[in-house]
């Protein structure tokens, strides 16, 4: 074998084991990026409020405030939907607002003239008013007091515009306050797990972590770490209307044809009780 042969076979191969290596180590992956695959659908969300609110307004909603906000992927996906959209992010975590400007706002060339973030608690809402308010990814479960959940309503009840639309997600069934493990493959390599630690059956609190692991064996246990409480659909609805809101609806997911969620959100009074399950709270002003 020629020295040009070897030395393009060794190159060859190099590339080779290039390619196979795993895009994501614990020791590499940024566990932010991580969360974003793995957890959040800001397309998808984005166009559930967007129609939930066309259908329920017959305009479309242009300004948008999200609470616990993180990285503030949905903000950027909100200006990004239609033209004219702005959107505010409130979050308490500096680090984590830094890093959504960097990687989700400066790709769309904010913040500037149409997202703002601030680093603010929601019990202090900003200037307003707003068609739409988020609450999203359980973050709002933090308030674990009846009286400190009202205020928090009441606040965004005052905060929106007079035809303005609050939305929530829950979830919830018999599985999900059973201390279990629950993995799943994500498309770029890895595999994230949802461990629900612990839940106390006296004050429903609950001990939930985020883990992630890796092609080569590597993990990044409790990447993420919240410690809630379990509040029930009929709980939050009965504080969303004391808060002031004149219609509240809960909307649920459908099933395909194995049982398993097929995506689409429907209004529900009723349902059958299923094992773990996610809805959508709207609250009209």
């Amino acid at each position: 074998m020629t020295t040009k042969q070897t030395t393009t076979k060794q190159t060859t191969t190099r590339k080779k084991r290039r390619k196979s290596r795993p895009k994501y180590t614990a020791r590499t992956a940024d566990k932010h990026t991580l969360y974003q695959l793995s957890v959040q659908d800001p397309e998808g969300e984005v166009a559930l409020i967007s129609r939930i609110f066309k259908r329920t307004r017959d305009r479309h909603a242009l300004t948008l405030r999200e609470d616990f906000c993180g990285t503030a992927a949905f903000c950027a996906e909100w200006i990004r939907s239609r033209r004219g959209r702005t959107a505010v992010g409130l979050d308490l975590d500096p680090d984590v607002l830094a890093w959504g400007v960097e990687h989700n706002l400066a790709p769309v060339g904010e913040p500037g003239n149409r997202i703002k973030l601030l680093e603010r608690n929601v019990l202090k809402p900003p200037k307003g008013p707003f068609d739409i308010t988020v609450g999203f990814n359980f973050s709002y479960w933090i308030f674990k007091q009846r009286d400190v959940m009202l205020k928090y309503f009441k606040g965004v009840h005052r905060n929106l515009s007079e035809d303005g639309m609050f939305f929530v997600d829950t979830y919830g069934g018999p599985g999900a306050i059973e201390p279990q493990e629950e993995s799943r493959p994500v498309e770029g390599g890895f595999t994230y797990t949802w461990d629900q630690h612990s839940f106390n059956p006296i004050d429903s609190s609950v001990v939930n972590h985020i883990h992630f692991g890796f092609r080569d064996g590597s993990k990044m246990r409790k990447a993420f770490t919240y410690e809630w409480r379990f509040w029930n659909i009929i709980e939050i609805e009965e504080l969303l209307r004391e808060a002031g809101f004149s219609n509240v609806t809960c909307y649920w997911e459908g099933a395909d044809e194995d049982g398993d969620g097929n995506g689409i959100f429907r209004p529900r009074a009723s349902v059958e009780q299923e094992t773990a399950w996610v809805a959508y709270i709207a609250a009209e002003r």
